[in-house]
C-alpha cells in the first residue's frame, strides 16, 4: 500500500509533475479529518454481505420474505442453529459461485421451512448475482419486505460485475429507487455505483454519487476513491479523475495503473508517463508493481514511442517483472502496436509461461501489422498445443482471415467459435460480421448482427460498412437510421462509412443531413470525416461546398487530396485538378497510386495526351509506384478519347501486367464512338476469346458487324451470347424528389405516374429531334406506338 503525502504537498506535487502549475487550481478544501484512511478487502468482490452474516449467525432473525416460492415458508421455522448452519452453506457456495450447491441449500430452506430472515434472503441474491442468473437474483431481492442496504448492495454489486450497457442501466435504477426509499448507501453501494457509470461512460449519477460520498465523509475510503476516479476517467473527464487522485489520502497500485490508463486511453501518452514516474519515485519497496507496469505499456501503441517501450522494457527486467505473466503480455502488445514485429516475437519466443492471452496478443500483432497469413499459422500452433483461445484469440485470428479473404477458415473458425460458447460475445460476433461482410457473404453477415440483442457502435458501424463496400448503400443508409433509432452515437468510420454510401448514390440533401450530424455529434474535418464529406460534395456536383470543406481541413493527408483532385477531375475541371496536384506536390505531401489515378484521368477528360504520359511516366520514375490495371486503363482512355486508337491498341498489347479484360473493352466502347469498325470487330473478338461475359461486349461487336454487313458473324455472336448464357442488362436510373426515390427500369410500366410520364415524352421528344437530336424506337416499351428511348 502507498501512503501520499499530506493533501497540499501532494497537490502541488501533482500538478508541477504532470500537467503544469495551476492545472489543478480549483480543488475543493476537505475536512482533513474525513480523510480517515481505512483498509478493506477488493471491495469489487463485496457487499458487506460477509460482515453481515457474521454478526447475525446467533440471532434469530425476524424479518420474513414473501413468495420466494409456491411452498416455502408454509412450514414452522426450525431452529436457530440449522438457520445458521445454512447460512453458513450459503455464504460459501456464493463465495465460490457454485451454482448447484447453492440451489440444493435453497432447495433445502424451503424443504425444511428453516430460518427465513433478510439475512437468508441477502445471501440468495448475492449467490444467484454472482452465479449470473440476474432475474432469478432481482425476483427474491423484490420479494424481501424489509431491504437493508445490504440487500441493495448484493443486487447492485450482481449487475455491475455482469457488465454491459442493460446491466449498467438496472444499477442507475436501482440506486433512483434506493435513494427513493430513503435508504442511505455505503462505500460498497457507492463503488458498484461508480463501476456501472463507467461501463456507460457517463457521468451524470455518478457526480450525485460523488456528492454523497462528500455528504457522507466517506471520502479517503480507498476503494470508494479508485472506482470513483475511474469512473471519471473512462468518462473522458480524465481532470477531474486527476483531481481525485491528487486529494487521495492513500493509494494503492490499482489506483495510480487507474490514472496512467486514464490518460492513455484518451492518448496523452506523456502525462501517463509522468504518473508513472511519480508512480516510481513514491512506490514501496514491498508493492506490486506489475498493474502499473502493464498500464503504462498498453499507452505506448505507435511507432514514435519505442524506444519508450525499450526503457520501461529495461526497468521490468531490472525490477523483476518479468515472472508476472501480464507485464510480459503488455510487453509482446507493446512492440507489435509499436510495429516491431521482430521483437515481439523475441519476447514471445522468451515466454516461459505463455498464455491464451500471451498467444492472443502475438495473433493479433502479426494481424495487425499486415502478416495475416502467419497471424493463421500461429493460431494453428495454438491449436496444436492444446492451449484454449481466448475470445479474444477468435477475435484477432478472424480479424487476419477478415484482411486476407480466407472465407472457408473463417467458416472453420465460426465453429469453432460456436463450440467454444463465444456466439453471443460482443467483440467475437463483430470480427464475424466484419469477416463475412468484406468477403461479400453479406446474408450471414446480416444473420451475425441480428444474433445479439445488445450492439455497440462497433457492431453497427461493421454491418454499414460490410453493405457500403458491397454496392448496397440503400440499406447501409437503412442500417444507419435503424441505428439511430437505438440512439447508438455514431463513431467518425460509421458516419464516413454513410457519407460514401451517399456519395455512391448522389444524394446531396441526404448528404447534407449526414454533414449535419457530423457537426452534431462533434467530429472534426479531420481525416476520415473531411476527405468522406470532400468526396460526398464532389461527387453530388457541388464543387464549392466540396472545395470549403477541403480549405477548412486540417492536417490534410494524401486521402484529402485525392478526393478533391477526384471531384474535380470527375467535373470537368481538368485544369484545376492538376493545379491542385501540383500544389500538393509543392507542400511536401507524397502522391499514392490513386492520386495518379485521378490525374491521368483528368488528363483524359481535357485531352492532355502528352502531359499524361509524362505522369504515367513519372509515378515510377520518380515516385516508385508501379503501375497497376487502373493506371493502364486511364492511359487507355486517355489515347482513345484522343482518337489515337492504334497506338491505344500497341500500348495494351505491349503491358507488362494481366489486364484482363479491363483494357479491351475501353478499346471497343472507344472504337463505337470513333467509328473504327475493323479494329472495334478485333477488340471485340478479343473479349470474347477471354471469356467475357458482360452483355455490352457482344451487344457492341454484334452491331459493329451489323454495320459492315457481316451477317453470318452478327448470328455467331448472338448464338455465343446464347451458348455461354449472357443475357442484356436491364437499364435503371433513378431520381429523388420531395425524400421519395423513383426508380424507373427499361420494360417497367408500373410508375403510379406512368400516363403523366407519357404525356411528358410526346411533348419533349419533337422539340429535341428539331434541336438534332436522333431517336430509336424501343418495340420491348412501346404502347401504342408512342414511347421513344432518345439517343
Amino acid at each position: 500500500m502507498i501512503k501520499a503525502p499530506a493533501v497540499k504537498a501532494i497537490k502541488k506535487k501533482v500538478e508541477r509533475d504532470i500537467c503544469g502549475a495551476g492545472s489543478i487550481g480549483v480543488f475543493t478544501d476537505l475536512d482533513k479529518e474525513s480523510l480517515a484512511r481505512r483498509t478493506k478487502p477488493g471491495l469489487e468482490e463485496h457487499t458487506g454481505l460477509e460482515k453481515s452474516s457474521a454478526t447475525t449467525l446467533d440471532k434469530q432473525c425476524s424479518t420474513s420474505i414473501k413468495e420466494m416460492h409456491p411452498s416455502t415458508f408454509q412450514t414452522e421455522l426450525n431452529p436457530v442453529t440449522q438457520s445458521s448452519t445454512l447460512l453458513h452453506q450459503l455464504t460459501r457456495h456464493s463465495q465460490q459461485r457454485n451454482l448447484k450447491a447453492g440451489r440444493a441449500v435453497h432447495a433445502q430452506i424451503i424443504r425444511t421451512g428453516a430460518s427465513t430472515c433478510t439475512n437468508h434472503a441477502n445471501v440468495l441474491v448475492n449467490l444467484y448475482a454472482k452465479c449470473g442468473h440476474l432475474p432469478k437474483a432481482h425476483s427474491i431481492f423484490s420479494s424481501i419486505v424489509s431491504k437493508d442496504v445490504v440487500s441493495w448492495n448484493s443486487l447492485i454489486t450482481g449487475y455491475s460485475q455482469h457488465g454491459g450497457h442493460s446491466s449498467s442501466r438496472a444499477v442507475m435504477q436501482l440506486f433512483r429507487e434506493m435513494r427513493a426509499q430513503d435508504v442511505l448507501p455505503n462505500a460498497y453501494t457507492l463503488a458498484g455505483i461508480f463501476k456501472a457509470e463507467s461501463s456507460l461512460g457517463s457521468c451524470t449519477v455518478g457526480r450525485q454519487a460523488h456528492a454523497l460520498v462528500v455528504k457522507m465523509s466517506s471520502f479517503g475510503d480507498i476503494y470508494v476513491d479508485t472506482s470513483m476516479m475511474g469512473m471519471y476517467c473512462k468518462a473522458g473527464f480524465v481532470e477531474d479523475g486527476l483531481k481525485v487522485f491528487a486529494f487521495m489520502p492513500e493509494r494503492n497500485t490499482y489506483t495510480w495503473s487507474t490514472m496512467v490508463s486514464g490518460f492513455a486511453t484518451r492518448g496523452r501518452v506523456e502525462e501517463a508517463i509522468k504518473v508513472f514516474n511519480l508512480f516510481l519515485r513514491e512506490k514501496d519497496e514491498e508493492s506490486d508493481s506489475d498493474y502499473v507496469f502493464t498500464a503504462v505499456l498498453s499507452s505506448l501503441a505507435a511507432t514514435e514511442y519505442v524506444g519508450l517501450g525499450r526503457q520501461i522494457h529495461c526497468t521490468t527486467v531490472k525490477n523483476g517483472l518479468l515472472v508476472f505473466v501480464a507485464v510480459s503480455n503488455a510487453l509482446v502488445t507493446m512492440y507489435s502496436k509499436c510495429e516491431s514485429l521482430t521483437e515481439a516475437c523475441k519476447m514471445f519466443d522468451s515466454s516461459d509461461d505463455r498464455n491464451a492471452i500471451t498467444w492472443s496478443a502475438m495473433v493479433t500483432g502479426y494481424s495487425q501489422n499486415g502478416e495475416s497469413i502467419e497471424a493463421v499459422k500461429l493460431f494453428s500452433r495454438m491449436f496444436s498445443a492444446g492451449i484454449k483461445p481466448s475470445e479474444y484469440t477468435i477475435v484477432g485470428v478472424l480479424n487476419a482471415c477478415s484482411d486476407i479473404c480466407y472465407v472457408e477458415e473463417g467458416k472453420q473458425l465460426h465453429s469453432f467459435l460456436l463450440k467454444l460458447g463465444f456466439e453471443n460475445h460482443l467483440f467475437a460476433t463483430t470480427a464475424l460480421v466484419d469477416m463475412y461482410a468484406k468477403a461479400g457473404c453479406l446474408e450471414d453477415a446480416r444473420k451475425g448482427f441480428n444474433c445479439l440483442q445488445e450492439r455497440d457502435v462497433a457492431l453497427w458501424t461493421s454491418i454499414i460498412s460490410g453493405y457500403v463496400q458491397n454496392s448496397d448503400n440503400e440499406e447501409a443508409l437503412i442500417l444507419y437510421c435503424g441505428m439511430k433509432t437505438e440512439g447508438i452515437i455514431p463513431n467518425e468510420p460509421t458516419m464516413a462509412s454513410v457519407l460514401k454510401a451517399c456519395s455512391s448514390l448522389a444524394t446531396l440533401e441526404l448528404g447534407k443531413q449526414v454533414h449535419g450530424h457530423t457537426i452534431k455529434h462533434g467530429f472534426s474535418l479531420e481525416v476520415p470525416i473531411g476527405s468522406a464529406l470532400s468526396t460526398m460534395y464532389s461527387k453530388c456536383g457541388s464543387l464549392e461546398d466540396g472545395s470549403i470543406v477541403f480549405q477548412r481541413t486540417p492536417n490534410k493527408d494524401v486521402v484529402s487530396w485525392n478526393a478533391m483532385i477526384s471531384g474535380l477531375s470527375h467535373n470537368g475541371r481538368g485544369d484545376e485538378a492538376l493545379e491542385l496536384f501540383e500544389e500538393m506536390l509543392a507542400v511536401g505531401t507524397e502522391p499514392d497510386d490513386v492520386t495518379f489515378v485521378n490525374v491521368i484521368s483528368a488528363c483524359s477528360h481535357k485531352g492532355f495526351v502528352e502531359r499524361g504520359w509524362s505522369y504515367f511516366n513519372k509515378m515510377s520514375d520518380q515516385f516508385g509506384i508501379v503501375p497497376k490495371v487502373d493506371h493502364y486503363a486511364c492511359m487507355v482512355d486517355l489515347l482513345s478519347r484522343a482518337g489515337q486508337l492504334k497506338e491505344a491498341k500497341e500500348f495494351i498489347e505491349s503491358a507488362s501486367i494481366d489486364h484482363g479484360i479491363c483494357l479491351w473493352r475501353i478499346l471497343l466502347s472507344a472504337c463505337k464512338n470513333h467509328g473504327s469498325l475493323e479494329l472495334g470487330a478485333y477488340a471485340g473478338e478479343k473479349l470474347i476469346a477471354l471469356g467475357s461475359r458482360e452483355s455490352s461486349t457482344y451487344v457492341l461487336l454484334s452491331s459493329i458487324y451489323t454495320v459492315l454487313g457481316r451477317m453470318r458473324d452478327v448470328e455467331r455472336v448472338r448464338g455465343l451470347m446464347r451458348a455461354n448464357g449472357v443475357s442484356k442488362d436491364v437499364g435503371c436510373s433513378w431520381i429523388t424528389l420531395e425524400n421519395q426515390c423513383h426508380t424507373f427500369v427499361v420494360g417497367d410500366t408500373k410508375h403510379y405516374k406512368i400516363e403523366e410520364i407519357k404525356d411528358l415524352v410526346r411533348l419533349v421528344s419533337r422539340p429535341m429531334m428539331e434541336e438534332g437530336f436522333t431517336t430509336v424506337l424501343d418495340s420491348s416499351y412501346v404502347e401504342e406506338g408512342t414511347e421513344l428511348v432518345l439517343s
